[in-house]
């Protein structure tokens, strides 16, 4: 089995920062990609950003510009940066591993942004 566990989140005003990141472990034979994703109350979840495992990110445009994702791959660790947060950034930011041929999920951690 895999397991992901994020961190970083938490509460924080409108302009302002946070970094999280996310640890892969178990038993892994290779990461394909890994990405964020995020759901707030009454929304569907959506794409954040991605990154393979040869460095190609993807990112939605909401975020682009102001998030960057990156990773370690030696630790199977990613992180996003998220830079001049915004309200509407509140959600439940959740980590996902793509081992062929399964999607892995971590529970998620929640980001708060306001004033």
């Amino acid at each position: 089995q895999v397991q992901l566990v994020e961190s970083g989140g938490g509460l924080v005003q409108p302009g302002g920062s946070l970094r999280l990141s996310c640890a892969a472990s178990g038993r892994i034979f290779n990461i394909y990609a890994m990405g964020w994703y995020r759901q707030a109350p009454g929304k569907q979840r959506e794409l954040v950003a991605t990154i393979t495992s040869d460095g190609n990110t993807n990112y939605a445009d909401s975020v682009k510009g102001r998030f960057t994702i990156s990773r370690d791959s030696a630790k199977n660790t990613v992180y996003l940066q998220m830079n001049s947060l915004k309200p509407e950034d509140t959600a439940v930011y959740l980590c996902n591993t793509f081992i062929p041929p399964r999607l892995y999920w971590g529970q998620g951690t929640q980001v708060t942004v306001s004033s």
